[in-house]
């Protein structure tokens, strides 16, 4: 019987490695922190019999240690729309989530390529079970998760391994993948896409007084490149003010 090697057990468990700061996450996929904690957390609620609690919607690799994973980064990428867009209680979100587990046989679906062919759908069916949703508003979350699964790259395995986060708030032109998040390259840090190099490097030489033509000679990149990579890292040092 063939063993795998240990480079590929190494490839299967980096995408699990604590290696994110919750601050770190929320501002690498514009989720306000709160919102994120909520994920991570769960939520109490109020009932006619009292207060009640469900799980969070996503499971650090490490429930002893704050950080999350690649594969948390994704899972938040996704719910980002789910929960922002489309303001779905959290014990809905979740119940629709244990339901896609299952059917999808997997403890992490949101980051199986297979959820962006008939997880979605499942999704969106079990959520119109629980919460009645209109065509309408279906139509619009289904758009919305398309759009945002343009943004994770998956391996031959169906497993996430790169995302592609969004520079602005709202959800940009999706064909413009600039900024690559990746486990193996920059330990995982934001990186210009094709070339490893850390977006911090860029927004320090701006802030050095480098100017944008000098830094896009000096990388071989467009100026347009170097400058939404700067806005990408101001938005990041804003959100940590």
């Amino acid at each position: 019987m063939d063993q795998a090697s240990p480079k590929t057990d190494w490839e299967k468990k980096i995408y699990h490695i604590p290696a994110y700061t919750v601050a770190d996450a929320s501002r690498y996929l514009h989720i306000p922190l709160p919102t994120l904690n909520s994920w991570l957390k769960g939520r109490s609620y109020t009932t006619l019999l009292g207060k009640k609690e469900f799980l969070p919607l996503i499971e650090r690799p490490n429930p002893y240690l704050p950080q999350l994973s690649f594969t948390n980064l994704v899972e938040a990428h996704v719910l980002r729309v789910i929960r922002e867009n489309h303001n779905i209680r959290l014990k809905n979100v979740r119940i629709a989530l244990d339901y896609i587990s299952d059917q999808l046989k997997t403890p992490h679906p949101l980051v199986k390529k297979e959820f962006q062919t008939d997880g979605v759908n499942l999704f969106l069916d079990q959520i119109d079970g629980l919460v009645n949703a209109s065509q309408s508003g279906q139509l619009a979350m289904q758009e919305i998760l398309d759009k945002l699964l343009t943004r994770i790259e998956w391996d031959e395995s169906d497993i996430a391994i790169r995302l592609f986060p969004f520079i602005q708030d709202s959800l940009e032109d999706s064909s413009q993948k600039i900024i690559t998040i990746d486990p193996k390259i920059s330990f995982g840090k934001p990186t210009i896409t094709g070339t490893g190099i850390p977006t911090k490097v860029i927004a320090d030489l701006r802030k050095a007084g480098d100017s944008v033509e000098t830094i896009a000679s000096e990388y071989d990149c467009e100026q347009a490149t170097i400058e939404k990579i700067i806005r990408f890292e101001s938005k990041l040092n804003l959100q940590a003010a």
